[in-house]
């Protein structure tokens, strides 16, 4: 874990309020896992850093997707190619190195950290949204890299109507793990199936983080083992130790 002083290449918006970063870090990009995530410093007004998964590494660049939804993010949309970002990482513990070929399982901002695993492993990927307007600039990113997409969107403007979780029995194959990041509700109902299943799953979680080094506590989960930090002993856990408890299934 170290700070670094990184150019900008391109921050651009992809999607409304959504941004594709792309940082000029060849260190940080060489000694990065996917599933780790950066602290970025947005502005000296700010005393909190912000946590940004890490969605590439390729080529001696990292590449960060965000949300710009509160003051320091909306900041960080504002910067522009040739400015330079402090940022600590990478930090957190990313995901395992499969022995085969996984599936991926995404929805909204958690696509992100899939798409380093994509970019590092063998995969396909199911992909889901709203719409299409929330899922097209995904496809677009992994389709150089995962062998299969898979679409499912909520109003069936694109894919399969419906949720991931529907599309799930009928493309499931001879997958070696199931990777998944995305709203919790999602997350859980993959790791239920990939049990019935007796696949290995691992799930990617997004928690709000003060510190992001797991000294101020405010990502805690409750986990088989007692409380954990999502930052420091996540955010990537095995499912069965997050929601391997009889009320979840």
């Amino acid at each position: 874990m170290n700070t670094f002083d990184v150019k900008i290449i391109a921050n651009e918006p992809v999607a409304a309020k959504i941004f594709k970063l792309t940082l000029d870090a060849p260190e940080l990009a060489q000694n990065s896992r996917a599933g780790q995530f950066v602290q970025v410093k947005i502005a000296d007004e700010f005393t909190l850093r912000r946590p940004l998964g890490i969605a590439g590494t390729r080529n001696g660049l990292i590449t960060i997707f965000y949300r710009a939804v509160g003051r320091g993010t909306e900041i960080l949309s504002g910067k522009k190619s040739g400015e330079m970002l402090n940022i600590l990482g990478a930090l957190g513990n990313g995901f395992s190195i499969p022995n085969g070929k996984i599936l991926l399982v995404g929805g909204g901002m958690g696509l992100a950290p899939l798409l380093c695993a994509a970019e590092n492993f063998n995969s396909d990927v199911l992909i889901g949204g709203r719409n299409s307007n929330e899922v097209t600039f995904w496809i677009n990113e992994f389709k150089p890299l995962a062998e299969n997409i898979f679409i499912t969107t909520d109003d069936g403007s694109l894919g399969k109507k419906g949720f991931t979780i529907d599309l799930l029995p009928e493309i499931i194959g001879d997958y070696s793990a199931i990777y998944t990041c995305g709203p919790e509700i999602m997350m859980r109902g993959v790791a239920k199936f990939a049990l019935n299943k007796n696949l290995p799953c691992e799930v990617s979680f997004e928690k709000r983080m003060a510190c992001g080094l797991g000294a101020c506590l405010s990502c805690s989960i409750d986990t088989v083992d007692g409380r954990k930090k999502v930052c420091k002993d996540g955010p990537v856990f095995d499912a069965k130790e997050v929601f391997y408890r009889e009320s979840d299934y």
